[in-house]
Formats: structure tokens, sequence, C-alpha cells
């Protein structure tokens, strides 16, 4: 393992910020990530970093797009609104709304791509996108043609890394009931949907042994 993880994003840890390593783009986008931020300010579920409550959805946004300068440091417009907006507001719609299991697990899944879609398409066309433009960044939000459209692929490779690196351990914590192989398993669905290089990017987080040790289990 390298020795990446478990340090704050630098958008978070006052260094530079993810916008500087990457080539400026128009006042518009700039609007447009603004109004991401704005929506996502309102989620009520708090958490703590470097001795500060912030805003959950908030927080996943800036490392969503911390990993994306990391990954793919000459991202499209487009791909860099979609990851910003991968979880705009989504505690507006709870989990606990559907059933238990697979198939509602899934139907949460599908509503929540649909409410991201939706008000990103809403934020887009207020600061002057056109439906074209709009339709690309809801066909990378939605991960249409997985493993055969480029931006839609490094979305979810860079959605899966931050999983591993900052919300794999609260994932284990609270499924205290599951062994190893049914974390195993779970995980294994999760890398399943990654490419190499989504792959190598996980493996070079520094990880709790616990954790990479689950990975090492995923990846048999």
């Amino acid at each position: 393992m390298g020795s990446e993880g478990h340090r704050l994003p630098l958008c978070l840890a006052g260094g530079r910020s993810y916008e500087s390593r990457m080539t400026p783009l128009s006042p518009r986008f700039d609007a447009v990530i603004a109004d991401i931020d704005a929506a996502n300010a309102q989620d009520p579920r708090q958490m703590q970093l470097a001795g500060a409550m912030r805003p959950r959805e908030v927080v996943y946004s800036e490392r969503m797009s911390e990993r994306l300068s990391r990954l793919y440091p000459d991202a499209s417009e487009a791909l860099r609104i979609a990851a910003r907006a991968q979880h705009i507001c989504r505690w507006q719609i709870p989990r606990k709304d559907y059933p238990l299991g697979r198939e509602g697990y899934n139907a949460w899944r599908s509503a929540c791509r649909d409410h991201h879609a939706s008000l990103t398409s809403a934020v887009m066309r207020r600061h002057g996108y056109g439906d074209e433009e709009i339709a690309q960044v809801l066909k990378i939000i939605r991960k249409e043609q997985l493993k055969r459209d480029p931006e839609s692929q490094a979305l979810e490779n860079v959605v899966a890394v931050v999983f591993v690196q900052h919300y794999l351990d609260e994932f284990i914590a609270e499924h205290a009931d599951y062994d190893d192989a049914k974390l195993a398993n779970i995980l294994k669905k999760t890398l399943r949907k990654m490419d190499a290089t989504g792959h190598a990017a996980a493996l070079g987080l520094n990880l709790p042994e616990p954790t990479a040790r689950l990975i090492g289990l995923a990846l048999k």
C-alpha cells in the first residue's frame, strides 16, 4: 500500500484547492459549482473534520473533486460537474423510505440518481448550459454505459476510491454483524465496477490493516 490514505484532501486541509491544480474553466462552470455547494451546505447531517463541524455532503463533494483532480487532472467540464454533483442533496431521499433488501436498495439508488440528475440539470440550465452539455453530465452521473464510456467509468473509479479511503471503515463499523466473507463479497461488487486505473488508486491508499486485508480478500 502507498502513503496517500487518511490524509485530509488538500481542499480541506489548507493546501492548494483542486481548482488550482486543474485547468481553469468558464465563469458559468464556477457558478454551477457554487450552486451545488450551496445546495449541499443545507445538509442537516454534520460531520467533524479537522476540528470543525461541516455538512456531510459538502465534505463528500469536495473529496470527489479532490480525488478526480488526482486521477484525471485533465477531466472535462462535464466530468468535473458530475463529480461535484454526485450526491447533491442526497439526504432528501432517505434510505429508510425504501424496503430492506436488494430490491429496496436498488430502488433507492435509482431514485437517488434521478434526483441528482434533476437537480444538476436545473442548476446547469440556470447558468446557460445547453441540452447536449446537460445530457452528457447526466449520463455521467447515472454512470450509463459503464466500462464503455470513459467518463462514466472515470466517475465510477473516483466514487469507489473515495468510498474506500473515507467511508469503508464507517460502513464496516455499521455492519459489525457481517463477517469478513460477507464484507469482502460486498466490496468485490464495488471493485468489479472499476478498471485498472481505479484498482491502482485503491491499492495505493494507506489503509488500516483490517481494511487492507478485506480489499485483498475481495480481489481474490
